[in-house]
């Protein structure tokens, strides 16, 4: 599946879910550039301050909350690595 269709795909499913907000809108969007810059593998592998800027956060707070809500929503689902050496697993669903 190429970007232009995951992104397709997920404004379709956010269309009726109250619970996204701009900001996971933006967290997502930044994950799928990375990912796309990333030759599209599938887990993405990065660190919060590799998708902050792209998503245009700064706070880390605010960036934690979004990617575990989306995961908790089932559009990617995240794997922590809470390791500063290793970096976290994002897979696009």
């Amino acid at each position: 599946m190429d970007t232009n269709e995951k992104l397709a795909t997920f404004f379709r499913a956010i269309e009726n879910d109250p619970r996204i907000s701009i900001t996971h809108i933006g967290v997502f969007s930044a994950i799928l550039q990375y990912w796309q810059s990333h030759e599209g593998r599938n887990p993405v592998e990065a660190y919060s301050y590799d998708i902050m800027p792209l998503a245009k956060i700064s706070s880390s707070k605010t960036y934690h909350r979004c990617i575990r809500d989306l995961n908790a929503y089932g559009y990617v689902r995240y794997e922590a690595s809470f390791k500063r050496n290793q970096a976290s697993k994002i897979y696009l669903n």
